[in-house]
């Protein structure tokens, strides 16, 4: 049986960035589960027809198909029960709190400190409709909504609680990394595959932790391609 993930793929088809897709990579690994990765682009809405669904990840296991980056770190803790990921009800609950903090916290601040870059990473056939969903999402252009400063001053204020956590111990979900950490990690991720830009300072916790979840799974994040290893890409 071959399990499927659909990725989103940028100017390279090597190029993979979404940070929900990278959420799946590392919860697959954490489980020790192979998987063969499919390049979509944000235009490409039919080939995910099959799952009635438009965007990714989309995770395709056997007779299975599931959509969200969340539900599937749900399913796969139901479908291989080893090495837990977000584990009983209660810890369900906590996992859903790290979601929506790395969604509404984290993602805004950095989306206005490297959505340029990030507009220079996708695929030119995706551009148009970047721009126009992202421009009608913002209420104004994609180059007055850029301000790194303002992005790395608010991205600085709402990793507070992060920091204090790892102040404490290596990852966000204790001694070793679980769906906690990939469900924040995942936007880190987003913005190191399309962006040079430094997030955080060497000295601050959170950089040490993000040394660490790239050496995970055999380097799983640091061999992926990133922007900058794409020749041209910013010519």
């Amino acid at each position: 049986m071959t399990r499927v993930l659909y990725e989103l793929s940028g100017r390279d088809e090597s190029l993979r960035f979404s940070p929900y897709c990278w959420r799946v990579r590392y919860a697959l690994a954490h489980k020790g589960l192979d998987v063969e990765t499919r390049p979509w682009h944000f235009t490409d809405k039919p080939a995910l027809a099959f799952a009635d669904h438009d965007k990714v990840p989309v995770l395709v296991d056997g007779d299975e198909v599931v959509t969200d980056s969340y539900a599937i770190l749900r399913y796969l803790d139901r479908a291989y029960p080893e090495a837990p990921l977000l584990g009983e009800p209660l810890a369900d609950a906590r996992g859903r709190f790290f979601k929506y903090y790395a969604e509404r916290a984290l993602a805004p601040a950095m989306m206005r400190t490297i959505i340029m870059d990030l507009f220079n990473a996708v695929h030119p056939d995706d551009r148009a409709y970047f721009r126009e969903s992202r421009e009608k999402r913002f209420g104004r252009t994609l180059e007055e909504f850029h301000s790194p400063a303002k992005g790395l001053a608010q991205l600085d204020a709402a990793l507070a609680p992060l920091r204090g956590r790892l102040e404490e111990v290596d990852f966000l979900d204790g001694e070793a990394a679980a769906g906690a950490d990939y469900l924040v990690f995942g936007f880190f991720m987003w913005a190191r595959c399309v962006s040079s830009a430094d997030l955080v300072s060497n000295a601050d916790p959170v950089h040490a932790w993000v040394e660490r979840m790239l050496d995970l799974h055999d380097g799983l994040g640091r061999r992926a391609t990133r922007v900058t290893d794409i020749e041209g890409a910013y010519r």
